[in-house]
């Protein structure tokens, strides 16, 4: 029984870790779409001193942490509780 929770969890973990990446991959890789294939709508500025190409750079950034973020709250508030009450035999 011990194994079959610790391949959910370990299922779930990875799930997650997936989904995480795939959302940091589809914004960065965005990003290097824009810059490559749009670049008058990256070098048009917003306000004088900041085009679009600084923000959605700057936003890329802002999210890496914000994946981060959402990661580790999971792992602190969800994982690693399951991985305590498994090894101790709880449900």
């Amino acid at each position: 029984m011990r194994e079959k929770n610790l391949t959910k969890l370990a299922q779930k973990k990875w799930i997650i870790s997936r989904n995480l990446s795939l959302a940091m991959m589809f914004i960065y890789f965005g990003f290097i779409l824009l810059v490559a294939y749009n670049k008058q709508l990256m070098g048009s500025l917003i306000v004088p001193g900041l085009s679009w190409g600084i923000l959605l750079g700057a936003l890329v950034i802002v999210s890496v942490w914000i994946l981060i973020y959402i990661y580790v709250r999971w792992t602190n508030n969800y994982y690693d509780r399951k991985v305590k009450q498994i090894s101790q035999g709880e449900r």
